[in-house]
């Protein structure tokens, strides 16, 4: 993206991504019930990777589009993830692609919404996987002086969507940033963590943590972010992610030091795979909707506990939904790959049992309960047990199916 075009559309610092952001914020609405029909999600980025090696998708003995099947089992909606270069980064040393970049997001983002899903888009800001444990700037950003930072991210993210738009795959639903619960593009944008999360691979990495940008910084780059997706996609909403659900102090704090910078999201997702005691989850949604009643929030990853924790958030009228991580590979999946189940098994439920590796990817261990498979081609079957459960939640709901298009001969 050429300097000229950021500043073409009006990222002009800090004060220009604020300024844009006024004028592109929506007033909030009394209240923040669910936009749409409660959202049963499943983010399924890694469908063409497989698909490109060989991988097949199967219900009940007949090959099919896996976005069919996820139909059928009751999901409404789907969440893609994007890089800023993933040739850089994520898909330096894959097969095939780039993947995750723009010009695959967008043609699997057109499947997506012709198959008439909801549609979600994560924006990494990275050229590499974003998450609690790294935030770290794209190549192409990582010696701009922070005014600039804050110029490309409004102007990458208002690119990205209009793209989308203009190319049949407009997202519903845009979030900036992937769990940047102590920020994005480090070390500008780092904040760090002030209050135990219990998590020892944690809490060793981001209490007092020296050169941090802090939260004014913070807020500017995800303002400049609102801003540009709302300025390309006016009336898709505008989520910030959070990987504590379970731990309200930490949430809470989180999201009064953003709200009393001027960032002003339509919801926030929480990552939903560990709980340090039972009912943490249920307090922080039920706290988070008295405080913020003009915020909506989703289980935006979760894994295991799928009914428990679904019907969690249904049950708050600013419960907007849920997306399961990558379930035709990841932990619980909902596929058998080639006869045996395709993940690495349900995780511990409570940290006393163990650390799950999604609280701290790359610093605690991943022990698989089960052994998953060797490589990502081959059958993938639903499993049957696993789809009954997701048709009834859907039933439960008062969800209607999403119905394909049919196909003409």
């Amino acid at each position: 993206m050429s300097d000229a075009l950021v500043t073409r559309r009006g990222f002009g610092g800090i004060a220009g991504a604020a300024a844009l952001a006024a004028m592109t914020r929506p007033a909030f609405a009394a209240g923040a019930a669910r936009p749409w029909p409660y959202l049963i999600g499943a983010d399924v980025s890694w469908i063409p990777e497989d698909e490109a090696v060989g991988a097949t998708y199967w219900q009940d003995g007949r090959q099919r589009d896996p976005l069919a099947i996820l139909a059928d089992a009751g999901f409404n909606a789907v969440k893609l993830r994007t890089f800023v270069d993933p040739a850089n980064g994520y898909s330096k040393r894959k097969p095939g692609g780039p993947w995750c970049d723009l010009e695959q997001t967008l043609a699997f983002g057109r499947r997506i919404k012709a198959a008439g899903f909801h549609f979600s888009l994560t924006l990494h800001y990275s050229d590499d996987w974003a998450d609690p444990q790294k935030q770290t700037k794209p190549a192409a950003w990582a010696d701009l002086p922070f005014p600039r930072l804050v110029e490309r991210v409004g102007g990458y993210t208002a690119d990205t969507i209009a793209a989308l738009v203009r190319g049949g795959a407009a997202p519903d639903m845009v979030v900036i940033g992937n769990e940047t619960t102590f920020g994005m593009l480090w070390p500008d944008g780092r904040v760090p963590l002030t209050i135990p999360t219990g998590n020892p691979q944690t809490d060793g990495v981001h209490l007092n943590v020296a050169g941090a940008g802090g939260y004014d910084q913070f807020a500017a780059l995800l303002t400049a972010g609102i801003a540009g997706a709302r300025a390309a996609a006016p009336r898709a909403k505008v989520v910030l992610h959070n990987h504590l659900g379970r731990h309200w102090p930490i949430t809470q704090y989180w999201t009064d030091n953003l709200l009393q910078r001027g960032v002003r999201p339509d919801a926030i997702g929480f990552s939903c795979y560990q709980q340090a005691a039972q009912g943490d989850w249920q307090h922080t949604f039920a706290e988070f909707a008295k405080a913020y009643p003009d915020l909506g929030f989703l289980a935006m990853e979760y894994s295991a506990r799928k009914r428990y924790l679904n019907d969690l958030v249904h049950a708050e009228p600013h419960g907007w939904g849920s997306y399961i991580w990558e379930p035709t590979r990841h932990q619980e999946a909902i596929f058998r790959h080639d006869g045996k189940p395709a993940g690495e098994g349900a995780r511990p439920d409570l940290l006393s049992q163990g650390i799950n590796a999604a609280e701290a990817p790359g610093a605690a261990p991943g022990v698989p309960t089960q052994t998953p498979p060797d490589g990502h081609q081959g059958r993938y079957d639903i499993d049957p047990q696993f789809r009954t459960l997701y048709r009834t939640m859907a039933h439960d709901y008062g969800l209607k199916p999403v119905r394909l298009p049919t196909r003409r001969s």
